[in-house]
């Protein structure tokens, strides 16, 4: 008669691999969510900058700021507004009006997001 053994793992070393893998999240998770929280926070920058240029360029052309964001649009110095990659929202923006005496309403433009950068800076300072 063959004798046949059989063989497998042992709830013990299946434990073991458990908590290797438990361990492996534990250091990379942590990491992973302050990589994605940067570079939310580089896209901002970067989303800012484009639009501030496009106000700047709409106000070298008609000599006057836009009354809207939405005209950014219409006329061409934006394809679409970006969507806020802090509130995942293109209507979050807060457009800061022009100092007395300029033509328009949309001087500046700032994130509607709440609560602060990484760096301690609030959102809606930059």
């Amino acid at each position: 008669m063959m004798n046949r053994i059989r063989r497998g793992f042992t709830l013990v070393e299946l434990m073991v691999v458990m908590a290797i893998i438990a361990l492996l999240l534990a250091l990379a998770l942590p990491r992973y969510f302050n990589h994605l929280e940067t570079s939310r926070e580089t896209i901002l920058k970067q989303d800012l900058a484009v639009m501030r240029d496009a106000i700047d360029k709409y106000h070298g052309d008609r000599d006057r700021y836009p009354d809207s964001l939405g005209e950014l649009v219409d006329r061409r110095y934006l394809r679409s507004l970006p969507v806020d990659p802090i509130t995942d929202r293109a209507d979050s923006w807060v457009a800061v009006a022009p100092p007395s005496g300029e033509a328009g309403n949309v001087y500046d433009i700032r994130s509607g997001a709440p609560g602060t950068a990484r760096d301690g800076s609030a959102y809606a300072d930059w």
